[in-house]
């Protein structure tokens, strides 16, 4: 089947994780993505996971887990044959992807006014800590600085006036899932206008739009999300200690809430509107605290479900990767007969499937440069134009 995004050349020149991933998501469609970075200074992710020999050879894990089905080109793009040479493949490119500082591509020619006069055509994302412009656009930032910074940390922990980081990175995710839906717009209108455009992606903005219905709340009326750990405004949203081990509990709506207290024996509890439960918090929650005690969390998981309330035991990831429903979904990937480096190794592919154009993973990540001596030559260097670039250090 043709995917999505067959026959689409795009540019990764991101590092990292929330670029890479971006990247990621149009490569497992089919796009012929190139993974730019310098030979001497390649991507930091490659020096960072869960195996220091693989950090150590620059195949970390943290890069390998949104790197496959990429080419690597491995320039430097301080040097002027390596900017010559990221211009002539911008120029045949339709998507240019780079999360460095506002204002450092265009310092070496590369931004995007230099490069849309050589290709119209060429769809140019700038994913950037703050944005491209306001008082702190020159700023730099990572997952965890952001979830500081607009408030996700405060409003996460316990109430203990110890504010918690998510245990996943998900500014860093949730942007680079938002830098490959923008791209997929822009690429929609393209085929309106035939002209590309620049996409400003601020990992900021997407902090804000995780707390999208707290800030409406916020705006409304002063309502200030705080810390409350597990528990939410319903009692019968929430995690209770079953006999063995916790259960997240979800009836959430009325008619759930009512089969709940149904099934629990305590009609008395059921309400009618939803200012009810809010006043009945306490006592509600006292009760649950106490039934749901009495038996090991399998059993009421597999009870409630029974009656279509949502709950689920919680799980480690291992647990999680095992489950059958996942398996079934496919949305791991295990890398088999390809390479040492990567034999066996799980990447996640894509969240969504698609019935006529799937995602797929056909090829491995790639070391620094791996395919450099090829795309040059598909931009017309020959033995000799590419010697010289050796020389001038714009390539290893």
């Amino acid at each position: 089947m043709t995917q999505a995004f067959a026959g689409l050349r795009v540019i990764d020149a991101t590092h990292v994780l929330a670029g890479p991933f971006a990247s990621y998501q149009l490569a497992v469609l089919g796009a012929d993505v190139i993974k730019v970075e310098s030979p001497h200074s390649p991507d930091q992710a490659r020096m960072q996971g869960s195996d220091r020999k693989l950090n150590d050879a620059g195949m970390g894990t943290a890069f390998m887990a949104q790197a496959s089905n990429k080419r690597a080109l491995a320039l430097d793009l301080k040097t002027a044959g390596g900017q010559e040479a990221f211009r002539r493949l911008a120029a045949r490119a339709d998507v240019l992807v780079q999360n460095y500082r506002p204002g450092a591509f265009e310092a070496l020619g590369l931004g995007y006014d230099a490069l849309s006069a050589l290709n119209p055509r060429l769809i140019y994302c700038g994913i950037s800590a703050f944005g491209a412009n306001g008082p702190k656009r020159e700023d730099t930032g990572y997952d965890n600085a952001l979830q500081a910074y607009s408030g996700i940390m405060a409003m996460t922990g316990h109430g203990d006036g110890r504010p918690l980081k998510s245990g996943a990175q998900v500014v860093d995710y949730a942007t680079g899932l938002s830098a490959a839906f923008a791209i997929s717009a822009a690429l929609y209108q393209r085929e309106q206008t035939g002209r590309g455009q620049f996409i400003d992606l601020s990992m900021l903005d997407v902090s804000l739009t995780l707390l999208t219905s707290h800030v409406a709340g916020y705006t409304w009326n002063g309502a200030h999300p705080e810390a409350k750990g597990n528990r939410f405004p319903f009692a019968t949203i929430g995690c209770y200690m079953a006999a063995d081990t916790d259960l997240m509990i979800s009836a959430s709506n009325l008619a759930q809430q009512r089969r709940l207290w149904t099934v629990l024996g305590r009609e008395d509890l059921i309400k009618t509107d939803n200012n009810q439960r809010l006043d009945d918090h306490k006592r509600e929650s006292a009760a649950l605290t106490d039934i749901i005690a009495t038996r090991p969390a399998d059993e009421w998981e597999a009870m409630l479900r029974r009656h279509r309330i949502p709950a689920a035991r919680i799980r480690r990831m291992e647990e999680a990767l095992n489950d059958p429903q996942v398996v079934q979904r496919g949305i791991v990937h295990r890398h088999a007969g390809t390479d040492a480096a990567t034999e066996g190794l799980g990447v996640l592919v894509s969240p969504f499937q698609m019935s006529d154009s799937p995602a797929v993973v056909h090829s491995p990540p790639q070391p620094v440069g791996a395919q450099t001596r090829e795309i040059l030559a598909e931009l017309g260097y020959g033995e000799e134009d590419q010697e010289k670039l050796r020389k001038q250090g714009a390539i290893a």
